[in-house]
Parts: structure tokens; C-alpha cells; sequence
């Protein structure tokens, strides 16, 4: 049998500084790698020619080997406003989901620092998790969970 683990999310970014902000500082994130690509490799794999993007691959302050990779394109800007025009509908991939310790005190951090928020943290109908919705500062929608049993 085939083994597949999951490895990483990459998120596109348009404030690198700003979305280090959200995953490093406020969600405890560790910088793994910080790269500036460019060149033959990375232009193949993308299909794109003569890319530079910086790289940031980040883990979880867990025992865990996924990773959240943070792409900032030097090159190939897209339309920052209609790339953030999309919801938890679409086709697709969506959002991350994160699982978090207490997510009452992150929740009171993270409105004290203005990240948006489409509700209160609920607590889910079996009771077995605490759960949010927030929008990192590239648009990304990212889900919170406290596990709860």
C-alpha cells in the first residue's frame, strides 16, 4: 500500500511581515526555513517562468511534521482584491483547520490584535470541541479548534 502523510498548506501572501504577525506571534508558529527562490527548479515546478517568491515554512510549537509554507511572489502579483473575495463555499480547498489548547484566551488575544472573526467560539452539539472561524491577514480562513473530551 501506498503511504501518503500530509506535509504542508501553502498559503499566498501579499504582507509577508503582517502574516508572520498572525502565525508566528499570535498562533505560536516556529520558522523552520525562511528562503528567497528563484531559478530553473522553482520556475519548473510552479509552470511559471522566472519566478522569485520568499518562503516560509513554519511549524506548530507541537511534536508534529506538517508545516505551514508562506509563499510571498516577488514576481507574479496577483490582484490582491479579488483574490480575497472567496468564501467557505466554493469549490475547492477552503480553509486550515488548527487545533489550539485554550481557544477562550487566543480568541480574546487575537480581537485585541483586530483579526476578524465570522462568529463566537461555539462549542459543537456532542460537545467534543470549542470552534471558530477567523480570516488570517491574506483572507485565509482559518478554523480554530480547542478539543474539548
Amino acid at each position: 500500500m501506498l503511504k501518503v502523510e500530509f506535509r504542508h498548506s501553502g498559503i499566498v501572501v501579499d504582507n509577508m511581515n503582517q502574516s508572520l504577525s498572525f502565525y508566528r506571534d499570535l498562533l505560536g508558529y516556529t520558522i523552520v526555513n525562511d528562503a528567497d527562490e528563484r531559478g530553473e527548479f522553482i520556475s519548473a515546478i510552479l509552470g511559471l517562468d522566472d519566478v522569485i517568491v520568499r518562503t516560509v515554512k513554519m511549524k506548530p510549537n507541537v511534536n508534529s511534521n506538517s508545516l505551514i509554507e508562506l509563499l510571498e511572489f516577488k514576481s507574479h502579483r496577483g490582484d490582491v482584491k479579488s483574490e480575497r473575495e472567496y468564501n467557505l463555499f466554493r469549490i475547492g480547498p477552503t480553509h486550515v483547520a488548527l487545533t489550539v489548547e485554550d481557544l477562550s484566551e487566543l480568541y480574546i488575544k487575537m480581537l485585541n490584535t483586530n483579526i476578524e472573526f465570522i462568529s463566537k467560539p461555539k462549542i459543537s452539539p456532542d460537545g467534543y470541541a470549542k470552534v471558530v472561524f477567523c480570516k488570517a491577514p491574506e483572507g485565509t480562513f482559518i478554523e480554530l479548534v480547542e478539543v474539548l473530551k
